[in-house]
């Protein structure tokens, strides 16, 4: 459940019977080598072990030029619809994480297979624009269509980037700046910061630190990688930065049997965030933000009440620190809100948010108030790819007509379920 999968939308949007002409598919037609598709398998396939032959000689062949120990098998993409994923030996199976929680309506969806079809959008696969100094005419335009209009209350800003790590890198990099705007003031940059900066020293470049949780997974760069505390493999010979870690709470079930006692462990990890923003700023290592991700995913699966995030905002709000959720993994829609962290009933929305994955594309939405002082201080070659936005307006236009985010809702009653919901159910309760 944690890496809420998207995959109980794509069995009920493909059981839409939607037909569209494609090429390279089985069964040609008399007027071109065009398939009509039904986007539904009627179940897995298996016909070889995993991996398979082709899949193992593939494997020995990257292997050379990297290591290529974490891959599972290859993948036949263009046979690969809805729930289902094909490797190349030809076994057809019902990806139940959608990859890495990153697949946000299925495999080869009609909608998108249309849209990448269609001559007006050619320019938009073909040139990757520099998008900080030369975008395109529509890349407003497609903004509003995409991110901005699912963006979360009291965020007006954004910043795309490429994936969840450097989204989260320059939100770190942003609540930065935000916190020494506020300490410095009106006044420009001074002498000494210009100077001292360039040798990584303060008060050009300030101690300050971001608070994470144990069992979080933020990403793999360098700042990223400090407030990441799931997996030692990820961590281990890499030097990382002193910023305070607090515990996450450690929910008992089932939760109505165990009232008194997560309270109360939630109280006790709640009061030592305060305790470590206290402590690292008497250590000159002031904690400038708070990350937290909705649902720790990567970490195992762990939860904790609504009414823990809403205190943890408040705690933020009252030691003058950013509050930054993360979103990579959560985000999207399958928890039945577009954003998982609108659960929560916050009477301050969060500072920051950042997201990825099912977006199919990185960067993050903020409050006005972080928004950088000089143009290049949030910057890359590419933040972000039009290409993505193009497909991501067009996965929330399923999202919407569809009504995937009540089915991805509250969950029926066993004795209220057809044999095919309890299926599609399955999807929801995989983690």
């Amino acid at each position: 459940m944690a890496s809420m999968l998207l995959t109980r939308w794509l069995a009920c949007s493909f059981q839409r019977n939607y037909r569209l002409l494609v090429p390279g598919s089985r069964h040609i037609s008399q007027a071109a080598a065009k398939v009509d598709v039904e986007f539904d398998y009627d179940g897995p396939l298996m016909k070889t072990e995993v991996p398979g032959p082709r899949s193992q000689e593939l494997m020995k062949k990257l292997n050379i030029i990297q290591n290529a120990e974490a891959v599972h098998f290859f993948c036949n993409y263009e046979e690969s619809r809805g729930n289902y994923l094909v490797d190349v030996d030809g076994n057809r199976m019902l990806d139940l994480y959608s990859q890495i929680s990153s697949v946000p309506i299925g495999y080869s969806h009609p909608a998108l297979l249309k849209l990448v079809q269609q001559p007006q959008n050619a320019s938009t696969f073909i040139n990757r624009p520099a998008l900080g100094i030369l975008p395109p005419e529509n890349f407003v335009e497609k903004l509003r269509e995409s991110l901005l209009s699912v963006a979360p209350k009291g965020m007006s800003q954004l910043i795309t980037m490429a994936c969840g790590s450097c989204s989260n890198e320059n939100a770190f990099k942003t609540i930065f700046m935000w916190y020494r705007s506020k300490e410095r003031g009106q006044t420009g940059f001074s002498k000494e910061e210009l100077e001292t900066c360039m040798v990584n020293q303060a008060p050009g470049c300030p101690d300050y630190s971001i608070l994470s949780f144990m069992g979080a997974f933020h990403g793999r760069t360098m700042g990223c990688l400090a407030t990441t505390h799931s997996k030692a493999i990820h961590k281990i010979d890499i030097p990382s930065f002193d910023w305070p870690i607090a515990p996450f709470p450690r929910l008992k079930y089932p939760l109505e049997e165990f009232v008194k006692e997560n309270k109360q462990e939630e109280a006790r990890c709640l009061e030592e965030v305060e305790d470590l923003i206290v402590k690292y700023r008497k250590k000159k290592k002031t904690v400038a933000g708070i990350i937290v991700e909705p649902i720790q995913s990567e970490g195992g699966d762990n939860h904790a009440s609504d009414d823990f995030f809403r205190k943890l905002r408040d705690i933020s709000r009252k030691h003058g620190c950013a509050f930054l959720v993360d979103e990579v993994q959560t985000g999207g829609g399958c928890t039945g809100k577009f954003w998982a962290h609108e659960h929560w009933g916050l009477d301050d929305p969060a500072d920051v948010m950042t997201f990825s994955k099912k977006m199919m594309t990185g960067g993050f939405f903020h409050k006005e108030e972080f928004r950088p002082n000089a143009p290049y201080r949030i910057f890359n070659t590419w933040l972000g790819d039009p290409s993505k936005n193009l497909l991501l307006a067009e996965v929330i236009s399923v999202i919407k007509r569809e009504d995937l985010l009540t089915i991805s809702g509250p969950v029926p009653p066993v004795h209220q379920q057809s044999k095919r919901t309890r299926h599609l159910l399955l999807f929801r309760h995989s983690r």
